[in-house]
């Protein structure tokens, strides 16, 4: 079976790659992973327009995980444009010729900010619950995954959506990595009261082995698929962990939420607050029931493998 991995050289293509044999895997991306023995790298980009043609000779499945990422204080003057062009017409455009390639399965790593940005305490997401992005990149991903699942109905290409919720593990960035940092200094953080709410998290581990669970899976087609590591977590209870798996003593300082809410409104970041403080759960038993599927990795050992990394990494 011969794969072809999009965006390989990014944290999860990368981790991706690592785990299937790459003797039948090639890639298509910006560029190249630092690996020596791909089947074939193949210099591109998605968007609207681009033909894959050599790419895509010989495939029996896609991987996608190449997208526009959300980006922080974006300065385009048409976001949500930009956004389509990638996520929504750029996935499309492969898909399609990986249909004329005679592709059998295309699996599309989503978000799941397609179902939202947050949840109750209790009620978590689900991969039934109507679609609802708040930010344009959500809906970028949200009309990839409509698009795709009617280009499955009309040409028999079998379809397989994952929705991660906040991927985390050796070399990440963004958020994680800047806490991570942060925890890695031993001294007192204002998390304390930050208790009682729930965030899912999913290993990079975790979602590699669910993705490669999707390769040849027969009830995988068409399907869309939540993941975590099935270990929800408070803020404090994160900041435990990370401080566990870096051999540091936490301390917490009891800062009622109300001073984050203030400094939200006087910072205009309220949506930063927001996803600190609130919830952001996600129910995976659809994804253990269809595919027998369990987590390998506990959020234990995933923070220890990450902490692991980021120490080898700060002491270079």
């Amino acid at each position: 079976m011969k794969i072809m991995v999009t965006g390989g050289s990014g944290f999860l293509g990368s981790h991706l790659i690592g785990r299937l044999d790459s003797h039948n895997v090639s890639v298509l991306g910006r560029n190249q992973p630092k690996l020596a023995k791909l089947a074939a790298f193949f210099s591109g980009v998605i968007d609207s327009h681009s033909s894959y043609g050599l790419a895509l000779l010989n495939n029996t499945v896609i991987i996608h995980c190449a997208a526009r990422v959300h980006i922080m204080d974006d300065e385009s003057e048409d976001p949500l444009d930009d956004y389509r062009e990638v996520n929504t017409a750029g996935t499309l455009n492969l898909a399609r010729q990986a249909v004329v390639a005679g592709v059998q399965r295309f699996i599309f790593i989503s978000s799941i900010k397609v179902n939202g940005e947050a949840t109750e305490l209790g009620h978590p997401f689900k991969s039934t619950d109507k679609r609802s992005p708040e930010d344009f990149y959500g809906q970028s991903k949200s009309e990839a995954e409509e698009q795709l699942l009617q280009l499955a109905q009309e040409t028999g290409l079998e379809v397989v959506i994952i929705r991660p919720t906040l991927v985390y593990g050796p070399g990440v960035k963004a958020n994680f990595a800047s806490l991570l940092n942060l925890v890695s200094k031993g001294l007192p953080l204002p998390f304390g009261c930050i208790k009682h709410n729930k965030r899912s998290l999913v290993s990079v581990q975790n979602l590699v082995d669910l993705i490669v669970t999707c390769i040849d899976h027969p009830k995988a087609p068409n399907q869309v698929f939540l993941v975590s590591d099935d270990h929800d977590v408070s803020t404090a209870s994160m900041v435990n962990h990370m401080s566990q798996a870096l051999g540091k003593s936490s301390r917490l300082l009891p800062v009622p939420l109300w001073c984050y809410r203030l400094v939200g409104k006087l910072t205009g970041k309220t949506d930063v607050v927001d996803r600190l403080i609130g919830s952001l759960q996600v129910d995976i038993s659809h994804t253990k029931d269809t595919l027998g599927w369990v987590p390998p990795q506990t959020l234990e050992q995933g923070f220890k493998e990450t902490a692991e990394a980021f120490i080898l990494n700060k002491n270079k």
